[in-house]
């Protein structure tokens, strides 16, 4: 989309400042909870039966920051029954956030069923919300490169959080909780991965997770 003049970008700054402030933010406000399917059930074919083949999922907080949402991402090390996850979690709520500062990055590998317990309880950065992650979404992906996801990893976690006009380039643009999970599960060269335009709501971009598994998470 191009955006022309002073005013379109004004007004484009306005609308990243609105996502970025409701995208990768905590609320208190508890999602509604429902029943998911323990260990490799839950997304039968990837964590059990297909070991060499890679997977890929995205963990929801649909209550995040009145409701637009906030997402972070796990992928499978094929296999070795593991999985590596993490998110941006944008703690401070600021629409900028130098690179090397604290913006709540985090990462951690374990099984299928620890990464969903740990991101069930917000287990390696505890947020404020009554409820963490309690949606995830799943797919199998036949292409996968596990060394460029961890790399995309340390680029994410050092990049800093943006969402408006970058101050040391003039450039409109976002470096947010959504761009981490899509750039490191593109990364990961995840297939079936939807496209994510700069300034996406969060709540929306996974809706159009075309043929993943859709699931609820509750705490464990």
């Amino acid at each position: 989309m191009h955006i022309g003049g002073r005013r379109g970008l004004a007004v484009a700054a306005v609308i990243g400042a609105i996502v970025a402030v409701t995208g990768c933010q905590e609320t208190t406000t508890r999602a509604t909870a429902g029943t998911t399917p323990a260990g490799a059930e839950a997304i039968t074919g990837m964590a059990g039966k297909a070991r060499g083949t890679g997977a890929a999922c995205v963990f929801v907080k649909p209550d995040g920051a009145q409701k637009f949402g906030h997402v972070g991402w796990g992928f499978k090390v094929p296999a070795t029954g593991r999985w590596v996850y993490g998110a941006v979690e944008n703690p401070s709520g600021r629409l900028y956030t130098p690179p090397g500062g604290d913006i709540g990055a985090w990462h951690a590998q374990g099984s299928y069923d620890r990464m969903l317990g740990d991101m069930s309880t917000d287990a390696h950065y505890p947020g404020t919300a009554e409820h963490p992650y309690s949606r995830y979404r799943c797919t199998t992906t036949s292409t996968y490169d596990v060394n460029r996801a961890r790399a995309m990893i340390r680029t994410v976690e050092q990049r800093g959080f943006l969402v408006g006009v970058d101050p040391r380039t003039g450039e409109l643009t976002s470096r947010d909780c959504l761009d981490a999970t899509y750039d490191v599960l593109k990364a990961y060269r995840t297939k079936g991965l939807t496209p994510t335009p700069r300034f996406s709501v969060p709540n929306v971009w996974v809706e159009e997770l075309w043929g993943w598994s859709d699931r609820t998470l509750t705490p464990r």
